[in-house]
């Protein structure tokens, strides 16, 4: 997987290479069993635990070159590797390896009485799919397991910053195909970090079959603007946490202190907190806390007058996706300013609501026009594992074929069977 070697290829025919190395790898995958898929992410876990001291070295290498280039704090928090993560990447793929297989099943079935023909719905791999991503280095392992369980093959160029973390990983998730008989064209990784690959990929119609983005604003709309291949957008993050007037205080307190500091960096986090004008007395304490952790405050006139802590916001910060540790405060007058000013201003991403009223609960979560909505819960857990999805390629925000989480059933498509006894159709 080496740069260098790559390097007298133009990137119209390197993805050419790739790609058709890919269908080949998923034609033969489309064969496999459950068992053997299984097979394959089993090993793969235990080669990643295995050359855990490798993908460190990988890693270090990584997280030196962003340092010095003053990558922020959020970020790097999002490139670093350690034995903890390394474990729960091992682990994550050995869930997927778990999940029912989302190949071959039977989703509708159903005779028509005018014809007697027996027509099934029946769920098939997307087939070639490329996913371009930025920073984090495991989503080269989620990303591989997820499209292995479901059969398609998958070419992934990750970012510039997790090159080398991203080539170690690779090559483990080719060590588990390999030692389940599978071939290892399955999972390619883009051999370089020329910049003019992604727009071949993005081109690249009749090889891939679906583009999946994940990574920053710049990157989805990128692919959005140039991309031939469908595409399943993952949009930026732009969540909100709603604090309501009849929230219960420690429970909005800790909810909000976790949706926003846990790890900031990812897109799951708060980036704006809506506080009903009637909670306003909770944003001191909620302030204090915040601050605590390091948290830069941007808040409207009213949230200022209760905190002379808080910095004026201004609209730019209503759009915004920080990854990082800084939180814009709203002031709304009821739930349906709330969401006026979510359906607005939000990416259509994570929001949350905090409340002991049932029924304004059920207003948001209605109303709410977001991928995720939760009620009295922090939108940290906007994460396929969280869902039980093993892992997720991304968060899709469109209304096409996914939304939400994007795990092993998104990533499969259905094609109808019909069986007949010699039917032909009237003329």
């Amino acid at each position: 997987m080496s740069a260098i070697a790559t390097s007298m290829t133009s990137p119209q025919s390197l993805i050419e290479e790739l790609a058709l190395t890919a269908r080949s790898a998923y034609m033969k995958l489309a064969e496999a069993n459950a068992a053997q898929k299984n097979r394959a992410l089993k090993a793969a876990a235990r080669a990643v635990r295995a050359d855990a001291k490798k993908i460190l070295v990988a890693n270090a290498k990584d997280m030196a070159v962003a340092r010095k280039a003053g990558m922020s704090k959020a970020l790097l928090d999002r490139l670093m590797l350690n034995e903890a993560r390394i474990a729960a990447m091992a682990k994550s793929i050995e869930e997927i390896a778990k999940l029912r297989d989302p190949v071959g099943r039977k989703l509708a079935s159903f005779k028509r009485p005018t014809n007697g023909l027996v027509i099934e719905r029946v769920s098939v791999p997307l087939g070639v799919i490329g996913i371009i991503y930025e920073s984090r280095p495991n989503v080269t392992a989620d990303a591989g397991a997820l499209c292995v369980k479901s059969s398609n093959a998958v070419i992934l160029r990750g970012g510039t910053d997790s090159f080398h973390s991203s080539q170690a990983i690779a090559a483990c998730m080719q060590k588990g195909l390999k030692s389940a008989g599978l071939p290892i064209g399955a999972i390619q990784l883009v051999p370089s970090t020329d910049r003019t690959l992604v727009g071949s990929m993005l081109t690249a119609t009749g090889l891939i079959d679906v583009i999946i983005p994940r990574g920053g604003k710049s990157l989805t709309d990128r692919v959005a603007r140039e991309s031939r291949v469908p595409t399943l957008l993952h949009l930026d993050g732009n969540c909100h946490t709603y604090i309501h007037a009849k929230a219960d205080p420690k429970m909005a307190l800790a909810v909000l202190l976790n949706a926003k500091m846990r790890r900031t960096g990812v897109c799951g986090a708060t980036e704006t907190l809506l506080i009903d004008k009637a909670a306003l007395g909770l944003l001191p304490k909620i302030a204090d806390a915040l601050i605590a952790e390091g948290c830069e405050l941007r808040g409207d006139a009213s949230a200022r007058k209760m905190d002379k802590r808080i910095k004026a916001a201004t609209d730019e910060d209503w759009t915004t996706e920080y990854l990082d540790a800084i939180l814009a405060i709203k002031t709304v007058g009821g739930v349906k300013e709330a969401i006026e000013h979510i359906n607005r201003y939000g990416s259509h991403h994570t929001e949350a609501i905090i409340t002991r009223d049932k029924k304004t609960a059920s207003q948001f979560l209605k109303e709410v026009d977001s991928a995720i909505v939760l009620h009295n819960a922090s939108t940290q857990f906007a994460d396929g594992g969280e869902f039980g999805f093993g892992a997720e390629i991304g968060i899709s925000t469109g209304r096409l074929h996914a939304r939400g989480p994007v795990g092993v059933e998104q990533l499969t498509t259905y094609k109808y069977v019909v069986r007949g006894s010699g039917q032909i159709r009237a003329k």
